[in-house]
């Protein structure tokens, strides 16, 4: 008895929990079925108000709307959020928000208000349940952590529910723009937000090694490169590639591509203008109109308040004079704004058929310089899905376009090398160059047949003369042999013929003349210096070298006589002496 005694209370509490465990799971089943039919309510964000049915309405006030409105029209055409702010601050226009009383305030916008709003599917009509999920820490000394999931993992999703300010094939456009403005290269395999660097193909690249995406370096000049597996594993760099010549083929390309296309650009220009022009207008007028509501608002409220009561009085009438400084900032930021008027000039044939014929003129617009880098980038990404880049040789590069829609063009891309022997096809571009030049073929002219071939100097696109004369004057073989070979003049010593005669080199002659060691003027005919060919001669060149640094000045009485001369009577134009320093 004693023992049942014991084990009925333990019963009782076991029976308890197991009955509050099975309340709690029918309260979830009700709840998840309530959300399943999209009845659940969940707090909405600004811009949808729930009535006294539990209707869920748009915000009675048509400033909240069109400024929700504005929000998506202007990310739809921009593309960031942050052009979205900027645009924003230029209009001095606020945002539409919540304080801590639910109530409807204006505030300053900020990224994150204009993220908040894009990524909210309640703007889209859709019902959603469950787009968060709690992740456990590491440790269990932390409290779990939300994470959002992306559109596909969400739990419920029941659409046409609310009104909506945009349609859900809009709202996933969105999602995919700025999941892809994300910047996280390396873990989700996004292109980024084009930028302002020289690299045009930023964000698009990837390697053909690894499959990685590839990064921009700016020092010392513009390259590609892949260091995924080198952050990783401390292994080298998979591709080191020069971004010039890629970035003008992939151009190229894209030109090609483009130019069959034909697009009324003006026309839409115009309208896009007109019709932002139009909404900012339009939302600096509600701001007004809000405002002086305010103004006045607070204007009755001071005029009902007993005079006597002047602690009431004062802060009322200091909220009134707030309320009208807003409203006369709002109104005269709005006159200066419509002060600015874009007027359209009328277009010529001309000019409308090179509108018309975009496709064609973009190369010429785009050397001029009539577009950003950040435009640039952000016209190629309109056709251009990614870029596979691979590395086949030292000095040719392999690019695979894959075009939005799936299509691909593979490109082979020169690249500049340092060395001729870094070349594909150098030993038999030196074979032919020696094969031409003992025909006596200029270097000009075996230049042009080689470029033609498919040949190229290593850092230039087409064979250069100069790289003709480097090989054939490294073989020996010369076009013009009195060009390549020193001076022989009968009597007398060139300075190199004097130098290998003393086993030296020319730069010990040349230093010790412009010192004045040695003294001695140019011939004027050959414009050489010129030293008599005799045993006198090498046997006071050996004294200076051998008592260079010890003996005292010696004069060459020997060099001082006159020589005899060649047929032209040529004489030297003064005494040579060698001046040893003590």
């Amino acid at each position: 008895m004693q023992y049942m005694a014991l084990c009925v209370p333990v019963l009782k509490g076991t029976l308890s929990e197991m009955e509050l465990h099975t309340i709690k799971a029918r309260m979830h089943a009700g709840l998840l079925n309530k959300a399943e039919r999209g009845d659940l309510a969940l707090q909405l964000p600004i811009g949808l108000v729930r009535d006294e049915l539990g209707q869920v309405r748009k915000h009675p006030s048509r400033e909240v709307q069109d400024r929700i409105a504005l929000v998506f029209d202007t990310f739809l055409q921009r593309r960031t959020a942050s052009k979205v702010l900027q645009y924003f601050n230029q209009q001095q226009l606020l945002l539409p928000g919540r304080d801590r009383s639910r109530d409807l305030v204006w505030k300053p916008p900020t990224v994150s208000a204009i993220i908040s709003i894009l990524k909210n599917p309640a703007y889209a009509g859709a019902f959603v349940y469950g787009r968060t999920r709690w992740k456990p820490r590491a440790t269990a000394d932390y409290h779990p952590r939300s994470k959002r999931l992306p559109i596909e993992d969400w739990k419920i999703r029941v659409n046409d529910k609310y009104p909506p300010y945009v349609s859900w094939e809009t709202f996933e456009k969105i999602q995919a723009m700025l999941r892809d403005n994300h910047a996280e290269y390396d873990r989700n395999k996004t292109r980024g937000v084009p930028r302002a660097g020289q690299a045009l193909l930023h964000g698009l690249l990837y390697c053909g090694e690894c499959a990685h995406k590839m990064v921009v370096q700016y020092t010392p000049a513009t390259y590609y490169l892949c260091n995924h597996l080198r952050q990783q594993y401390r292994v080298p760099v998979c591709q080191y590639i020069p971004g010039v010549p890629v970035d003008q083929a992939v151009l190229e390309a894209f030109f090609q591509a483009l130019s069959p296309v034909e697009l009324d650009v003006y026309a839409q220009a115009m309208a896009t203008h007109r019709q932002n022009r139009d909404q900012a207008h339009q939302a600096r007028q509600q701001q007004i109109e809000r405002l002086r509501y305010q103004a006045t608002l607070a204007q009755r409220q001071f005029n009902r308040v007993d005079p006597d009561n002047r602690l009431v009085a004062a802060e009322l009438e200091a909220r009134w004079e707030a309320a009208l400084r807003e409203l006369k900032q709002a109104e005269e930021s709005a006159a200066q704004a419509d002060q600015v008027v874009v007027v359209p000039f009328a277009l010529t044939a001309e000019l409308k058929a090179a509108f018309t014929a975009i496709g064609e003129k973009l190369p010429q617009i785009w050397e001029q310089d009539l577009l950003s880098r950040d435009q640039k980038k952000a016209l190629l990404r309109c056709l251009i899905e990614k870029v596979v880049l691979h590395r086949i040789a030292r000095d040719c590069a392999q690019a695979r376009i894959v075009w939005v829609g799936g299509e691909t063009t593979t490109l082979r891309i020169p690249i500049s090398v340092q060395k001729f022997s870094e070349l594909s096809g150098a030993q038999e571009m030196e074979q032919t160059i020696l094969k031409l030049s003992a025909q006596g073929i200029s270097d000009e002219e075996i230049a042009r047949q080689l470029t033609a071939s498919g040949h190229r100097s290593p850092k230039h696109q087409s064979v250069l003369p100069s790289t003709v004369k480097t090989i054939r004057l490294r073989h020996g073989v010369m076009v013009e042999r009195h060009q390549s070979h020193p001076r022989r003049i009968e009597g007398f010593l060139t300075v190199p013929q004097l130098a290998k005669a003393l086993g030296i080199t020319v730069h010990f002659i040349y230093d010790r003349i412009h010192k004045g060691t040695i003294e001695i003027v140019k011939d004027q005919e050959t414009g050489l210096y010129l030293f008599p060919n005799r045993p006198a001669t090498i046997k006071q060149f050996r004294k200076l070298i051998d008592r260079y640094t010890a003996a005292p000045v010696l004069l060459l009485d020997e060099l001082t006589a006159s020589v005899e001369t060649r047929s032209c009577d040529l004489r030297m134009s003064g005494p040579i002496a060698l001046a040893v320093p003590a």
